[in-house]
């Protein structure tokens, strides 16, 4: 029987996760925080919730909104205009359709990969590599699925 009690007895990452796309992957969180998380509680407990998104229309309304209210674009976006660099759609809305319960462990992290070594942060400093996890190499991981 599942019991949220015991699942969140572990250290706790949220994340969500668009069902209307093509890929399985997700960016859960630093590897090396997890990896230490593991070593101390011997698991970290992932609440993904999954569903479908909308996107930012082609004109890009809510970006620009956002840009306004911001008061304008910071030295990150200047920059990243500078090297011509691409510009993600944002969410602007997300229907919640299931929650996933999933425990990641040392056998877990065996079967992810890595994400977003060598990125960097708004702030130019390096980014920490995170670990990607394929939702399709999970199944002895995937504890518990609330549907709505």
């Amino acid at each position: 029987m599942f019991r949220l009690t015991d699942f969140i007895k572990f250290l706790l990452t949220l994340k969500h996760h668009a069902t209307n796309t093509s890929s399985h992957q997700i960016i859960v969180n630093d590897s090396e925080a997890i990896a230490n998380a593991i070593k101390e509680y011997g698991k970290v407990s992932l609440l993904l919730a999954l569903g479908k998104v909308e996107y930012n229309d082609e004109k890009r309304t809510f970006q620009k909104w956002h840009e306004k209210i911001k008061g304008g674009l910071s030295d990150y976006t200047k920059e990243r205009i500078a090297r011509g660099a691409w510009s993600r759609l944002r969410k602007v809305e997300f229907d919640l359709q299931q929650i996933s319960f999933i425990e990641i462990t040392d056998k877990t992290l065996v079967k992810c990969g890595s994400f977003q070594q060598d990125f960097r942060n708004s702030d130019g400093k390096p980014r920490r590599k995170k670990v990607l996890m394929d939702l399709e190499k999970i199944n002895d991981e995937l504890v518990h699925t609330l549907e709505f």
